[in-house]
């Protein structure tokens, strides 16, 4: 077994005082009940001698540990996503490798097609995991599986033949001996109180490291909240999501909701995405960077931070969508914007079988808008200039020449971006900031930005915010949130790149 990145005896502490800061970066083992639990665990404080400790769940069942049944291993908090930290391209190529796992991936691939996702072979997928996270590929999707397995058993009403094709198991002979192999358990044995969830709901918890800007984190989605797609009411968040799996395409939608008091995110899905579970809860991590450490990145910011700790930088539930937001709002107010998002995804998106009235339709995928010509998108008010960029980058996404995703090389995909005209810095910024979740990412062309920091220059800007470094893109969340909290009723103001199109 690979040596921890954390000190044993600096790990012992975080149990003894249940640090959430810790929670979801190691596990513990104790030998003494053969669980290994999560840092935070309400149980008893293990003796010290009784103790040794994982980087991963997957490292801690390698050695014969079972998850508690308390604290439940399963809904720690994740990892940060690739970029966050990681300095060397090992650990960012693992944990890319890692992340997709989590998501599903493998669900419809192997190890050969993990490793070709993330652009190397897969010899050398299988070396760079086992050095980062001390186990194999093949073990690590295993026990991400199970897990998976077993919240869908403890917290939803599917059957077990749908638990065990959602969590990605060929057959329910093969869940049942794997389950019973691993944890000693059977299906009906971990299913000990009947699920809340209705049928055609699904109710998950997603952990995160306080504190939690909540109010702060949904007014920035608020503002550039898209009609028939997107909802904002009572402290929740609604959307649309399509997600492609298994040879099809499935539609939903799904709800967020902070529990301050647990320190989670409450997810409730559609029971039309029963069969996405994985996916749908890593995009949701994605969009509310689940990964973060606030901590640290508050530290970093100082007093800039000091309004809303806890801030998180609003990620994507499609990297796509984020691009064609980034060009129709380039030189125009978020407001205008917004409507003419909404009338693309009114136009262009699929509708949802059981629709409501805020949530009808998904955006559009990248396949449905190279069929429409930039022309068409005149129509509905999108310049000739605009729908040509939009074309181009779905082109060039829809033949995956381009991925706008956490995985991405965040220069060589904003370089790419700029290579389409009608994509200037701004627009390349914005989308390495929200689509990959890059955390240094910074559109200092911005005109909200400038005005801000009282800066007129792009050189002064780069000046001026290198202090940030490398979590700028957090610092211009807080100076957009800064803006739009102090602006009132005052008219919307647009957002210039000074490499776009004129505005019509």
């Amino acid at each position: 077994m690979r040596a921890m990145k954390l000190d044993p005896d600096t790990c012992y502490k975080a149990v003894a005082s249940h640090d959430r800061r810790f929670d979801g970066r190691f596990f513990v083992g104790v030998s003494s009940t053969g669980v290994y639990c999560r840092p935070i665990c309400a149980v008893r404080t293990p003796k010290r001698e009784n103790c040794t400790f994982y980087d991963t769940a997957a490292a801690a069942e390698k050695q014969g540990f079972r998850p508690c049944l308390r604290c439940r291993p399963e809904l720690a908090p994740g990892e940060l996503a690739p970029g966050h930290g990681l300095a060397d391209l090992s650990g960012r190529l693992a944990q890319a490798a890692a992340t997709l796992i989590d998501e599903g991936f493998m669900a419809d691939a192997g190890v050969a097609g993990l490793a070709a996702r993330i652009g190397i072979t897969e010899r050398h997928l299988r070396r760079l995991f086992d050095a980062q996270f001390g186990v194999s590929v093949l073990e690590y999707a295993q026990t991400q599986r199970l897990l998976l397995a077993k919240r869908l058993l403890t917290d939803t009403g599917l059957t077990v033949t749908d638990v065990a094709h959602a969590a990605g198991f060929g057959s329910v002979r093969r869940f049942n001996d794997v389950l019973k192999t691993r944890y000693g358990l059977t299906p009906m044995a971990m299913r000990k109180r009947a699920a809340d969830n209705v049928a055609d709901e699904l109710v998950f918890e997603l952990g995160y490291r306080p504190p939690m800007a909540w109010a702060a984190f949904l007014q920035f989605l608020g503002v550039r909240a898209v009609e028939g797609i997107e909802q904002l009411g009572d402290g929740t968040y609604a959307r649309t999501l399509a997600i492609d799996s298994g040879g099809r395409t499935h539609l939903g939608w799904l709800r967020l909701e902070h529990v301050a008091r647990r320190h989670v995110i409450k997810v409730t899905l559609s029971g039309s995405l029963a069969h996405v579970i994985p996916q749908a809860l890593g995009r949701v991590r994605r969009l509310c960077d689940l990964g973060c450490r606030p901590d640290v990145v508050d530290q970093h910011l100082g007093p800039l931070a000091a309004e809303a700790p806890g801030m998180r930088l609003p990620g994507a539930v499609d990297g796509f969508e984020i691009a064609v937001r980034a060009v129709v709002g380039q030189v125009i107010s978020v407001k205008h914007a917004r409507t003419l998002l909404g009338r693309l995804a009114e136009r262009h998106g699929l509708p949802l079988a059981q629709p409501t009235p805020a949530l009808r339709f998904t955006f559009p995928d990248a396949a449905a808008l190279v069929a429409v010509p930039p022309e068409a998108l005149r129509e509905i008010g999108i310049p000739l200039g605009k729908g040509r960029a939009i074309h181009a980058i779905a082109a060039r996404v829809a033949a995956g020449e381009l991925k706008l995703e956490p995985n991405a090389a965040p220069e060589d995909t904003m370089a790419r971006l700029r290579e389409v005209e009608g994509v200037g810095d701004w627009t390349a910024q914005y989308v390495a900031m929200r689509a990959l979740g890059w955390p240094d990412a910074f559109p200092g062309t911005d005109y909200v930005l400038r005005k801000v920091l009282g800066v007129a220059t792009v050189r002064g800007m780069n000046q001026h915010v290198a202090q940030w470094a490398p979590w700028r893109a957090y610092a211009a969340i807080h100076l957009w949130r800064r803006h739009e909290e102090h602006k009132a009723d005052k008219p919307d103001k647009p957002e210039r790149d000074d490499k776009t199109r004129d505005t019509p």
